[in-house]
């Protein structure tokens, strides 16, 4: 189906394997529906890699698996293990350190906690751009353990990956090479419209044998073209090539830029980084009635409820549209992401001069 598409994904697709620094004999992957589904596929592939006996015997056949992901992950690596029957009291959190990337110390001692109560560790998720901080896991040590160890590497670089195509900032995804997998969204940073995600696998042939059932209605052997082009064996879905279509036009149209992350302090905000590792911005305002208490409880309880309240009063308004969350350590923070480079200083002003107009009574 699709053959002008199917060859679109196929030319992307081994463009992609270049950028992350694979060879040519070595990449395979193809387009899914988001970074969830993409995720799910690494695990999927994974599992399949060390215990192919899973897609005929289930998960009945296999010992205790464990899996490893960062607190500050993307929730998709929960909902994977969930949805191929893992479970998720099976995912190991491995703490981050203050900046939200993963401790590789904490990822080694969470790998042998796990031996010890007998589990089997085949799997490990690191991050390239979280979610919330934009943080970037330090790969090549992630890399080392993982192959000390016999564990298949992801990196969810579905936020960071479009990273890889700048001069500037792709060093902060070294390391990427050395993964089994990657996960990357190019209706993110890149700017295509949703949706658009790709699953890069390392080892070429294991997409198609993990998932291919070969119904003879549509994928038989005797056709007269080279039948490796039937690729929609290799997916879930079977037909879905059409999603690589905006970024073959869009690569067609312009190449690469280097976005520039940055955002000055203003007196009524502070930021959560003075230089954020993506274009995650983290910030409180800070209210007038808040700005000569001293770092508390008391204070950090009123802070807490600040952004909730402007961000109710902004969306009854229809003016901005932005989201805040805590942590584990930090009370309630906006979390701005900018991701369209025709974003202007004057758009960062209208918004901040936004969430001070409407908060400045808290």
């Amino acid at each position: 189906m699709s053959p002008v598409f199917t060859l679109m994904e196929e030319v992307l697709l081994k463009k992609m394997h270049s950028i992350v620094r694979w060879s040519d004999d070595e990449g395979d992957g193809i387009f899914s529906p988001g970074g969830t589904m993409s995720n799910l596929y690494s695990m999927l592939v994974a599992r399949y890699y060390f215990y192919p006996e899973v897609k005929t015997r289930g998960m009945g056949a296999l010992p205790h698996l464990a899996l490893f992901t960062s607190e500050h992950s993307h929730y998709s690596v929960k909902k994977s293990a969930a949805v191929l029957g893992l479970g998720i009291d099976n995912v190991f959190i491995v703490k981050c350190d203050e900046r939200g990337k993963m401790i590789p110390e904490e990822l080694e001692a969470s790998i042998l906690a796990a031996e010890e109560k007998n589990m089997v560790p085949f799997y490990v998720n690191a991050t390239a751009g979280t979610t919330l901080y934009g943080a970037f896991d330090p790969l090549h040590a992630i890399a080392d353990i993982c192959q000390r160890h016999t564990l298949w590497m992801h990196v969810d670089a579905s936020w960071g990956g479009g990273l890889l195509l700048s001069d500037r900032h792709r060093m902060k995804l070294q390391g990427i090479e050395r993964a089994w997998s990657v996960t990357w969204n190019p209706h993110k940073m890149m700017g295509v419209p949703l949706q658009c995600s790709a699953i890069l696998i390392k080892k070429k042939g294991l997409l198609q044998k993990c998932n291919e059932l070969g119904a003879p209605y549509l994928f038989q052997k005797d056709k007269c073209y080279d039948v490796s082009y039937d690729t929609g064996d290799k997916s879930i879905q079977c037909g879905r090539h059409v999603d690589v279509f905006k970024l073959w036009l869009m690569w067609k149209a312009k190449v690469t830029s280097d976005v520039p992350f940055a955002l000055g302090p203003r007196h009524t905000c502070r930021l959560f980084f003075t230089q954020p590792e993506h274009s995650n911005v983290c910030f409180w305002y800070i209210p007038p009635s808040l700005r000569g208490m001293p770092p508390g409880t008391d204070r950090d309880k009123r802070l807490h409820q600040v952004a909730p309240q402007i961000k109710g009063r902004l969306m009854e308004k229809g003016s901005v549209l932005i989201g805040y969350q805590p942590t584990r350590t930090k009370v309630n923070f906006f979390r701005c992401v900018f991701a369209n480079p025709a974003t202007q200083p004057e758009d960062i002003d209208f918004l901040l001069e936004e969430i001070a107009l409407l908060g400045h009574d808290l």
